[in-house]
């Protein structure tokens, strides 16, 4: 794979390309809800069914039942956008307009930036200063992280915070499946195991394989009506716990340690704490398997770009200080905790990584 990072290791503008890219910074927010709009009252639904023809003002606001003044304004700006284009007194809709209208990762990422993200941002520089998601107090103020109360988020954000979640993690786990049961494990620890798609899906795959979901007792709340609609129950169960808890006890008989998304959801110092914790209850001949977005193993640079603005929802809303790491960064943390990297597979779609990685000796 070519360098992603060759992206960001450049001046990439001239003088006039950056200050209109200042400009586009500046007004960001702006194009980003005239955009959604456009999406949600349905003018680029109608704009694709007009195709090249394209409509008038007057004919989209009619069509969308709005006033030829919002309508207006909003597909104006869509013009700034690259969502449409003129032709005569015609708005066409362009290339941009049909990826933000039909492409479901597009959708995904503009449902939980509208639904999930955008309110709490205005708090990004107060989470950044104290090092807490300050911005998680427009959902709750006596939240100190998301993650027990995932649950309890309102609509549509809950919906949308799900939907992000498991587009990106259920797209690899197909192929991530290959490798990890290509170890014929016994038993699989699912660590941070959500909604138990994963455990289930490991499960049903195959029928000699027992998996404990390792997870808040919040998430194992969520994910046992899941196990129970599955008849899983005899071969999927939970154990419920804190995995920074660094002194408290862990079961130890898995053959592998699985973690998908899950490490991203801490800062350095707690995921050293993790993999210790981990190594330190492992059984002879175990592995860690970890799937990852790194965003230094993006073929492309919007995806690099992606993930590291999902980062500031970490940073903002979920604790304040974890993110998507660059791969490095992880290959340190298993270095500090006493790992080695036994294997590394990248995973096609969005941009995967898995590590499989064993204890180092222990010295003698």
């Amino acid at each position: 794979m070519a360098d992603p990072v060759k992206h960001y290791q450049s001046e990439g503008h001239d003088a006039l390309s950056a200050i209109s890219q200042a400009q586009r910074i500046a007004f960001a927010p702006m194009l980003f809800q005239a955009s959604w709009c456009l999406r949600e009252i349905g003018v680029l639904a109608y704009l694709e069914d007009r195709g090249k023809e394209g409509a008038t003002t007057a004919e989209i606001a009619s069509h969308c039942a709005i006033g030829e003044y919002g309508a207006g304004v909003l597909l104006d700006m869509g013009l700034g956008g690259g969502l449409c284009h003129l032709v005569g007194d015609h708005y066409v809709l362009g290339k941009v307009g049909k990826y933000l209208q039909n492409d479901p990762m597009t959708r995904v990422n503009m449902d939980f930036t509208q639904h999930v993200c955008y309110q709490p941002l205005a708090h990004l520089l107060d989470a950044i200063r104290a090092g807490k998601p300050e911005g998680l107090q427009v959902f709750n103020p006596e939240w100190a992280t998301i993650y027990p109360h995932l649950d309890a988020l309102p609509e549509p954000a809950r919906a949308s915070w799900f939907a992000f979640d498991h587009f990106y993690s259920d797209w690899a786990f197909q192929q991530a499946q290959e490798h990890v049961l290509g170890y014929a494990p016994r038993t699989l620890y699912d660590v941070g195991g959500n909604t138990g798609k994963w455990a289930l899906s490991c499960a049903a795959r195959d029928p000699e394989l027992e998996v404990t979901i390792l997870d808040l007792p919040e998430q194992l709340a969520l994910a046992q009506p899941r196990i129970e609609a599955a008849g899983m129950t005899a071969r999927v169960t939970g154990h419920g716990v804190n995995m920074l808890d660094a002194e408290g006890p862990l079961p130890g008989e898995a053959d592998i340690w699985w973690m998908s998304q899950f490490l991203d959801c801490f800062s350095h110092a707690q995921i050293v704490v993790i993999l210790k914790r981990i190594r330190q209850h492992m059984k002879p001949g175990a592995r860690v398997c970890i799937l990852e977005l790194f965003w230094d193993r993006q073929s492309f640079e919007a995806a690099s770009f992606s993930l590291n603005a999902t980062s500031l929802y970490f940073t903002a809303i979920a604790n304040g200080n974890s993110r998507f790491y660059h791969s490095k960064e992880m290959y340190q943390c298993l270095r500090e905790a006493g790992f080695h990297v036994e294997a590394e597979h990248e995973i096609p779609g969005p941009g995967h990584t898995l590590l499989v990685a064993r204890p180092l000796p222990q010295p003698s």
